[in-house]
């Protein structure tokens, strides 16, 4: 059977890898340790799927928002063609297909990308690896360490979970149609035994609100959460939102929950 070629939605952000070394590469990074299922996030024209169903030690389930990819590509894999979900990633409920533990995987529309590490970060329990394409800026802000500019929520919420690696980068020219960013390929890999050491919606709040005003000292930025009679007692709030890891986020957190009870 000959197929077309999926006409690429710009309102989608589909930009197609066209390098099948580089796709196995991407697909490679997946240890395959400590789950048995994959959900592979925006499969386009199926070159990461391809070698994806190679692996037979684990079961690829890939969704996609564009109806067209999931019918080429049940007509490119007519033997895996209930393994493709017509969905929208950012609504969609992992646990309704995946009982246990799963890896993620894709090339991520850039649009979406933050939202989809985010939607990763509320099942970060049931996901173990993350394999992902990123636009180059963003892959580098999540890598990024305490001190630098690039340094944000993302880099401080990923790097609390998850160990994060960056794995190489991606011209223009390796994509169909080539997009007008470099790209990133970052690999994550969940910390087994580590703890947050506060709590957890406090935690995402302080980050979101300290680094929703970067440019103002911790001390002006968590005002809200801060008792001026217990103001002296709590750390870093003459620093900068990039200045902390997430370690010493956790720290300040505890000592705001101690500020909030003591008040």
């Amino acid at each position: 059977m000959v197929m077309n070629r999926i006409r690429a939605k710009k309102n989608l952000g589909q930009h197609f890898l066209k390098d099948a070394d580089t796709a196995k590469r991407i697909v490679e990074s997946l240890s395959g340790s400590g789950y048995q299922e994959v959900l592979e996030i925006g499969p386009g024209m199926g070159i990461l799927t391809h070698f994806l169903f190679q692996h037979h030690a684990f079961k690829t389930i890939a969704v996609d928002v564009d109806a067209e990819s999931i019918h080429y590509l049940q007509q490119k894999f007519p033997e895996h063609a209930d393994h493709f979900l017509h969905a929208d990633v950012l609504q969609f409920k992992p646990e309704a297909i995946f009982p246990g533990q799963f890896a993620v995987i894709g090339n991520f529309p850039y649009n979406i990308s933050s939202q989809i590490l985010f939607k990763i970060l509320e099942n970060k329990n049931h996901i173990p690896e993350v394999t992902g394409m990123f636009q180059k800026e963003v892959g580098v802000r999540i890598a990024s360490e305490p001190g630098n500019r690039d340094y944000g929520i993302l880099s401080v919420f990923m790097q609390a979970f998850y160990n994060v690696e960056l794995l190489f980068f991606l011209d223009e020219k390796d994509f169909d149609p080539p997009p007008k960013v470099k790209s990133a390929v970052l690999h994550f890999t969940r910390k087994q035994n580590e703890e947050l050491g506060c709590d957890e919606k406090l935690f995402f709040r302080v980050v979101k609100a300290a680094f929703n005003q970067r440019r103002k000292t911790l001390r002006n930025a968590l005002s809200h959460y801060i008792d001026p009679k217990k103001r002296e007692s709590i750390p870093y709030l003459d620093k900068r939102a990039e200045a902390l890891s997430w370690q010493q986020f956790s720290e300040l957190t505890n000592h705001l929950v101690k500020s909030e009870h003591t008040s």
